[in-house]
């Protein structure tokens, strides 16, 4: 591995924090990725990324419920979001999920 710059620790969050959100963004930018092959693929989904939100937010001290930390990373609520994009799983996509759910971490 080549050697990495110094960066310093606040610099390093402000780099990861524009990761984060260029992240957030192309999930938005392709809705028609469906949670569940994203989790079949990468152990994670949006909703993942909306419970470590949640969490995060409550170690700095803001409450936020899942709804709420999903209509962050989501853009919209769930509820629209299922309407618009999500489509029903596969007998195999059902089946591939739950050796996945069993990687994923929290």
């Amino acid at each position: 591995m080549p050697d990495l710059p110094d960066i310093d620790p606040e610099r390093q969050t402000e780099i990861e924090a524009a990761v984060y959100r260029k992240m957030i963004e192309h999930f938005r930018k392709y809705p028609e990725v469906q949670n569940i092959d994203l989790m079949n693929l990468a152990y994670f989904c949006r909703n993942c990324l909306s419970k470590w939100y949640r969490h995060a937010a409550a170690e700095r001290g803001v409450e936020l419920d899942y709804d709420q930390a999903r209509e962050i990373v989501y853009g919209m609520t769930c509820a629209e979001y299922k309407s618009q994009y999500a489509e029903p799983a596969s007998d195999e996509q059902l089946q591939r999920f739950e050796t996945a759910r069993l990687k994923a971490t929290e």
